[in-house]
């Protein structure tokens, strides 16, 4: 798993995962991840959240894709995030490609 970081009891921000992250991200606790990195993102070089969110949910873990252009995250952004954030159980991790923009949404959230 990669290494996380954790904001509060209900939500850790990581940099980007990979399908074999998510047994680990199960086993540490985690009920939910949220993806932050648009999958055109560099090319699309990383997983795509389809494959993601389909291993996610096969170990039974929530998903929700809110993807973020780096550097534009605006209101819309944030309530959509805070939106996801009450509904999916956690704990949650969310990811982008550093962690950063989902560290920023969720704090922004709160």
């Amino acid at each position: 798993m990669k290494p996380l970081t954790r904001i509060d009891a209900n939500f850790s921000a990581s940099p980007q995962i990979d399908a074999e992250d998510l047994a680990d991200i199960k086993a540490a606790g985690f009920k939910s991840v949220i993806c932050n990195r648009p999958d055109s993102e560099d090319g699309g070089a990383h997983p795509d959240h389809n494959l993601l969110e389909a291993a996610a949910k096969h170990l039974g873990l929530e998903f929700a894709y809110l993807p973020v252009v780096p550097g534009q995250i605006n209101d819309t952004n944030v309530a959509s995030f805070k939106e996801a954030v009450s509904k999916l159980p956690g704990p949650i991790v969310g990811y982008c490609r550093l962690g950063i923009r989902s560290k920023i949404l969720y704090e922004r959230a709160r």
